[in-house]
């Protein structure tokens, strides 16, 4: 009877459509939960009047969203619902879904108002009011009203294979001290134990950069709280920051590399398999706790047209945008940036700015493009360019939309 629900599963697996961008390779290991394998810890207990789904072949987050919640692309407000599915590209029949998540109603159609333009053609109700005001409304006025159904601003990998703007002295508890590939070098007769120096230093592996399914060890154990199961991502210190207005440093960039899921535990450290790597893992790399963050929605509005700037003008206190990912120069539409608020400010994901550059002297801004932000840290936050108009560079400013 087990053998055949393994074998059920494996078959339901492959069946599974998941979510673009998917893993080539599931999490492993399985392990038996009830009735049923899975990957995560799924709960068994829920608050009373919960509405919960268990997963069926065929089902995908995707699916789910536009079933239950009339909008395929909420799925990742029921990932956040279910923080123990730890990829939402993999979710398991028999596991417990809860769906309890509130969707804001959309504005109703233009036919449903009955509001007509000029032309007979159904226009929809702004309020705006009618007359010369609403001609006046229907000129060069901005009009940042949003429409439309919420969209994704950006994709997983932009928040979990980027990094962040920290402090620049951070210190972490935890790091990959080796990998299984260290003790796989061939030690040829006679020879005396010496060692070469390679471009990454000493050449004391097989493998550089480690991969899905690699084995690494950790320096921390049951006394870290580790514990088999425990997710952690993997960091890499990078250069400091300095801020493109005032050239002094504001902070360094750590680049995430992937995440790591702890097999086995002992006192004082522990045996590791990579489950996420964005361009490699290597030894050295320090480790703090996955933190599951959902990529923000919103319905989006036209971006602010050229012949309206911020009326703030360049203002020496706006936000920043301080580091590009990869150290981009030239920065367009879809490119990974880095802002100098974060929420000390009251920045919060999904928020949506406009980027504009100081004109010459007496003349207006210049509206640059738009982007989105995704991840909040203490003093940064990572953002997406939603749109540009022109190639933007560090030191461009910011307004709130």
């Amino acid at each position: 009877m087990l053998l055949r629900s393994l074998l059920s599963t494996l078959i339901v697996g492959l069946l599974l459509v998941p979510l673009a961008g998917a893993a080539d390779r599931p999490p492993s290991p399985l392990h038996w939960t009830g009735d049923h394998w899975t990957a995560w810890d799924p709960p068994t207990q829920f608050p009373e009047g919960s509405r919960v789904h268990v997963v069926v072949p065929g089902d995908t987050l995707w699916a789910l969203a536009r079933q239950h919640l009339g909008d395929p692309y909420l799925w990742p407000q029921i990932w956040e619902r279910n923080q123990y599915v730890l990829d939402a590209h993999w979710i398991y029949p028999g596991d417990p879904l809860v769906l309890d998540v509130a969707v804001t109603p959309m504005a109703p159609l233009a036919e449903e108002t009955g509001a007509y333009d000029a032309e007979g053609d159904a226009i929809a109700e702004t309020g705006a009011g009618s007359g010369a005001e609403a001609e006046e409304r229907s000129g060069a006025i901005f009009d940042p009203a949003a429409s439309g159904p919420p969209q994704p601003l950006g994709y997983e990998d932009d928040i979990y294979c980027t990094g962040y703007v920290g402090d620049e002295d951070e210190t972490f508890a935890l790091a990959i001290t080796g990998s299984e590939y260290q003790a796989l070098s061939p030690r040829l007769p006679g020879e005396k134990g010496t060692t070469k120096e390679g471009v990454f230093g000493i050449v004391d592996t097989v493998k550089y950069r480690l991969d899905v399914g690699d084995i690494v060890y950790l320096d921390g154990g049951e006394g870290a709280g580790l514990a088999p199961g425990t997710v952690l991502t993997a960091v890499e210190p990078q250069a400091v920051i300095r801020h493109p207005q005032t050239r002094k440093p504001f902070g360094r960039f750590y680049r995430y590399l992937g995440r790591v899921r702890v097999l086995s535990v002992q006192p004082t450290d522990a045996i590791g398999e990579i489950v996420h790597s964005c361009d490699g893992i290597t030894v050295g790399a320090r480790l703090v706790p996955f933190e599951a963050e959902p990529v923000p929605l919103a319905r989006r509005s036209p971006m602010r047209p050229a012949n309206d700037p911020s009326p703030t003008g360049a203002d020496v206190t706006a936000p920043t945008i301080i580091h590009a990912f990869l150290g981009a120069v030239s920065i367009g539409q879809d490119q990974v940036v880095f802002i100098d608020r974060g929420a000390e400010d009251n920045l919060s994901p999904g928020d949506i700015f406009t980027v504009y550059r100081e004109n010459r002297q007496g003349y207006p801004p210049v509206v640059l493009g738009e982007l989105s932000v995704l991840s909040v840290k203490r003093r940064s936050a990572t953002a997406r360019i939603l749109e540009s108009r022109y190639p933007i560079y560090l030191g461009d400013r910011l307004e709130l939309k």
